[in-house]
Parts: structure tokens; sequence; C-alpha cells
């Protein structure tokens, strides 16, 4: 069993909401650190924020490890702190609950392995949510955008 802890930095960012949007994540092994982003032609804040936490998870390339996810967002930590997540899961996303793609995306992925989370205040004093937030609006501002494909079927 690992006792290290793969540490994850994630933020979103979106021009508009919805708008261009972005993501970024760096993920800290020891003093091994990556960073990953990809910004999206049409999308919504909420979304590069879980994105980004999922990109973090699908970049591992190994199970079981204990990993510490920092992000600004109320939504992703609180909806999975709080068991939000658990209680849209077990009522099929009830109530037009939104980004159920992307949930039960994390949430497979999330099983992979033992996640905790920690809210960080977002533009403030952590340098690497800082430049998470850097790679996301870079992102969302850069070309090549991507599609995110079930956000604009769903809003078309």
């Amino acid at each position: 069993m690992q006792t290290k802890e793969l540490i994850i930095y994630t933020d979103g960012a979106c021009r508009g909401n919805p708008g261009r949007g972005g993501y970024g994540a760096i993920l800290q092994w020891g003093h091994v650190k990556k960073e990953l982003s990809a910004g999206y032609r049409r999308t919504t804040n909420n979304r590069m924020e879980l994105m980004a936490v999922i990109a973090g998870l699908e970049a591992l390339k190994t199970e079981g490890l204990r990993i510490l996810i920092y992000s600004d967002s109320q939504y992703v930590v609180r909806a999975v702190q709080e068991g939000w997540l658990k209680n849209w899961i077990a009522t099929n996303f009830k109530g037009g609950k939104k980004n159920k793609d992307l949930w039960l995306h994390y949430h497979d992925l999330a099983q992979k392995n033992q996640v905790r989370f920690v809210w960080v205040k977002g533009h403030a004093e952590n340098p690497f949510n800082n430049r998470c937030d850097e790679l996301a609006t870079a992102a969302a501002d850069g070309g090549d955008l991507l599609i995110d494909e079930v956000f604009e079927k769903e809003n078309s």
C-alpha cells in the first residue's frame, strides 16, 4: 500500500457562463509536477471546475492511490464532501441536476483511489491554485478549442 499522497490542484475558468472555458490542473508527486490544461469553445464554469478534477484523475497510470485534491470550487468540494453527489446518483439526478455526465465520470474515476478534497480560496495565496487559474484562463483564451459535446447537445 502506498503511503505517499498524490496532490492535485485544480481550477476552471469561463469567459461568459456559458462561454469559452478552460481548465488547469497540476499533479504533484513529491518533487515531480505535471501540468494539464485544455480549452472548450462553449461550456460553463462549473463544468470546467469538474473537468479539471477529471483530467487530473484520468492522467493517473495506477490505481489505489491516496489523492488530495485542492479546488477553489465550492460546487465540486461540497458535492463530494457533503454527500450531494451520492444523493444525485441515488435519485438519478432528479430535478434536473446539472453535469450528470461529468459527475458520473468523476465518480467512476474516484472509486479507483482514495480521494479527499480541500477547498482553497481562489485568487488568494496558494501559488498552485493561482497557476491552475493561469492555465485555465490561457486555455479558454487559446485556439484549437475542444467541443464540450454533451453540454452543446443539451444546450443547442
